[in-house]
């Protein structure tokens, strides 16, 4: 019986110990999930005013596992697995959204007000579309497809904009046209325009180099140009898994810039595009050093506050920074004025708020040696490549679009004086089973320039 007992509890310890190792091992991809989870949370009920985060979570069999809440008159939210398991929090400030954070972020400042003024689409009622824009609305929401089929399409809002005006709106039920709905990487592109803007305004040069005062290896030589077109040659790997670099700057890091930035060369800067999320928080690390106001703020002076959108609200990390990579929020009319401010090359309301070609210029994609990437410019997905091939044949040569994870999307073609919004929640579908160029093109037929 003796023997038996220390058996049992040898056992009991190496049980114990594996345990342990295999929670200490396997934490960062459970908090990846936690963080996600209690990001979701926060967000989609303090910034959406939606009763339904749940709804927000990817198929993923941590799902299940994962507990929390939301505690509106803390305004915060907790997850973790379990309840006890890699716990995670996000707390929410007005103006600013949700940031995970072991511990409240210090004070972010006041967020400057943002009204609807100089915003041509915030007011006005919904257009009567038409037929043909409906049945092409119709085939985005997927009225064609089973139950399960148009659930796991997921659109929830599409926006029309032609010659500046709006043509055609629709929503999925439990959104309507005040609903914000986050645009993840599309951030990337309104990243772009606030560079446009600093560049009008302060005379900056996107060839600059020399951007962080730890780079003084080879790192010195990355410009704000290479960042916003991925060609950094920082190492970097954006697969959502175990141990990768966006997971761990997404979910453990209080300076997503600062880690971003100390990832090393992989390769000489400008001779390989590799997508990086964290380049575009570096980009945004740097406006943040030059801006007159609170870090997490200038996006507000800088582009809301010009263009009126008053929905939009950029989330920072715990250093104060934008996620300029990722966390941009918005109505589906707010992202289609920023396509259409890139339509219009930055002139707003009569007034330029962007240099001259600004646009052509972030929607040229550059020859590079070697490029993981089809079609991507400076901050912008463009349907031209730099060998002149189409990337999607069935769109008009000249279209640029704005894409984001699950589905999100904003479609400007100048040929056609046309900004189109696809946004949703996505996760089974992808390519051209989202049918976001079919919806473009859709739309192009219904109502062909003349």
């Amino acid at each position: 019986m003796r023997v038996l007992r220390r058996v049992l509890a040898l056992l009991l310890v190496v049980l114990v110990v594996g345990a342990v190792l295999g929670y200490r091992h396997y934490r960062p991809l459970l908090a990846t999930g936690t963080g996600y989870a209690a990001h979701n949370a926060c967000a989609v009920s303090l910034v959406a005013g939606r009763d339904d985060p749940d709804t927000d979570l990817p198929p993923n069999p941590l799902v299940p596992y994962l507990t929390g809440y939301v505690n509106e008159a803390g305004n915060s939210s907790t997850s973790a697995v379990a309840w006890l398991l890699a716990k995670q929090k996000a707390w929410y400030s007005p103006g600013y959204g949700c940031t995970v954070s072991a511990d409240r972020p210090e004070d972010q400042g006041r967020a400057t007000k943002v009204s609807t003024e100089g915003n041509p689409f915030a007011e006005v009622p919904t257009p009567q579309a038409g037929k043909a824009l409906d049945a092409a609305m119709a085939r985005a929401f997927g009225d064609d497809l089973t139950v399960e089929g148009k659930k796991d399409l997921g659109t929830r809002g599409v926006v029309v904009i032609r010659d500046g005006k709006l043509v055609a709106e629709r929503y999925a039920g439990g959104f309507d046209v005040d609903t914000p709905q986050l645009g993840w990487s599309m951030a990337k592109s309104a990243t772009n325009l606030l560079v446009g803007r600093y560049v009008l305004e302060r005379k900056l040069d996107i060839t600059e180099d020399g951007l962080r005062p730890e780079w003084t290896d080879e790192r010195k030589a990355v410009t704000v140009d290479q960042l916003m077109r991925m060609t950094s040659g920082l190492r970097w790997d954006e697969t959502y898994s175990l141990g990768t670099p966006i997971t761990q700057m997404l979910y453990a890091e209080p300076d997503m810039a600062r880690y971003a930035a100390s990832q090393p060369l992989a390769h000489q800067p400008g001779t390989y595009q590799q997508y990086s999320s964290g380049s575009t928080n570096i980009v945004c690390s740097w406006l943040s050093s030059l801006a007159d106001v609170p870090d997490a703020d200038f996006p507000r002076t800088e582009l809301f506050a010009p263009l009126g959108l008053s929905s939009a609200v950029w989330e920072p990390d715990a250093s104060g920074n934008p996620v300029c990579s990722s966390y941009l929020w918005a109505t589906p009319r707010d992202w289609a004025a920023l396509g259409q401010f890139a339509l219009q090359d930055g002139v707003w309301g009569g007034q330029r708020l962007l240099p001259e070609g600004w646009m052509a210029s972030s929607t040229t994609a550059q020859p590079v040696a070697h490029s993981e990437e089809k079609g991507y410019a400076a901050g912008w997905w463009v349907n031209r490549q730099a060998d002149g091939s189409l990337v999607s044949p069935e769109l008009p040569a000249d279209a640029y679009w704005m894409s984001g994870h699950d589905g999100q999307r904003v479609y400007v073609v100048p040929s056609q004086r046309l900004v189109v919004v696809r946004l949703g929640f996505s996760p089974e579908v992808d390519g051209p089973a989202l049918r976001t160029d079919d919806l473009v093109r859709d739309v192009i037929a219904a109502a062909p320039t003349s």
